[in-house]
């Protein structure tokens, strides 16, 4: 692997990592806030909702886990963060 893309994957590694850490702090503080009261809470949203919006929007437009009191595409998110991470960073290490 070229220097440069082992660079850049490494990079791409480092921020999926960054967004998995929000993801499980944003669902760490959402259990002990009501809402967006806290800031800290605002600013983890803030962070990956942006990821998860077209997850979201693509189980909207199929009508998946309609009625399902959880947030799925959140979940269905974080997997393939986690997936990805996995790959590029097995590709990092051959």
């Amino acid at each position: 692997m070229s220097e440069g893309l082992y660079i850049l994957v490494s990079f791409v590694v480092v921020f999926l990592d960054a967004a998995l850490i929000a993801f499980f702090a944003r669902m760490v503080v959402s259990l002990f806030t009501m809402g967006g009261e806290s800031k800290l809470y605002l600013i983890l949203y803030y962070f990956t909702e942006p990821l998860v919006t077209p997850v979201r929007a693509l189980c909207e437009k199929f009508g998946w886990f309609e009625g399902v009191p959880l947030d799925v595409p959140y979940f269905i998110t974080s997997l393939i963060l986690s997936l990805s991470t996995t790959a590029l960073s097995s590709m990092v290490a051959a």
